[in-house]
């Protein structure tokens, strides 16, 4: 596998399948790309599109994702040792991140409408400002998570666990809601 270290990449670029490190992609297009057995460290993403890409066994280490079109990414099929990402202003609506452990993983303006994250562990993590319009949490660990500025959650206190996750007043429905009872 070709080794790519301190490398920038652009919109026309095609990328071979190697081991990049401390790589920067700008506007690049992996949509519909298949991406198997890539590996990713220390490396940032502006700006490009990664909608439906097929990612098996990719490897994500200290990963910086910016204003990123990730639509119906399947990130439980990533290889799960040592993920490390973050996602800043990107669109994950309709991806799958169900069983992963993404403990830590900061979400910052980010749309994830109808994300899947059951039985995730995502402990320490925060939303910042996200959208969790219908997204699903089941048995997913959410303790110490902040989720205080993220907006359209529905997450079930019995079905998850909770213990010292922040959340604000503003947004407290979204714990409520399996009660079917109206907030004024």
């Amino acid at each position: 596998m070709d080794f790519f270290s301190e490398q920038k990449f652009g919109k026309p670029d095609k990328i071979s399948k190697g081991d990049y490190s401390n790589c920067e992609f700008l506007q690049c297009d992996f949509a519909n790309t298949d991406l198997s057995n890539y590996r990713f460290s220390d490396c940032e993403f502006k700006d490009c599109d990664f909608s439906n890409a097929k990612i098996p066994d990719v490897v994500f280490r200290d990963v910086i994702f910016q204003n990123c079109k990730m639509i119906g990414l399947n990130f439980e099929e990533i290889n799960q040792f040592n993920i490390s990402f973050r996602f800043e202003n990107c669109m994950l609506n309709h991806s799958s991140f169900y069983g992963t452990d993404i403990r830590k993983t900061i979400f910052n303006s980010c749309s994830l409408i109808e994300t899947d994250f059951t039985e995730s562990n995502l402990s320490h993590s925060a939303f910042t400002n996200s959208n969790l319009t219908d997204a699903v949490f089941e048995r997913t660990n959410l303790e110490y998570s902040d989720l205080s500025s993220a907006i359209n959650f529905s997450i079930d206190p019995n079905q998850n666990q909770l213990r010292k996750a922040r959340f604000s007043r503003d947004n407290l429905s979204g714990l409520l809601y399996q009660l079917n009872i109206i907030i004024d």
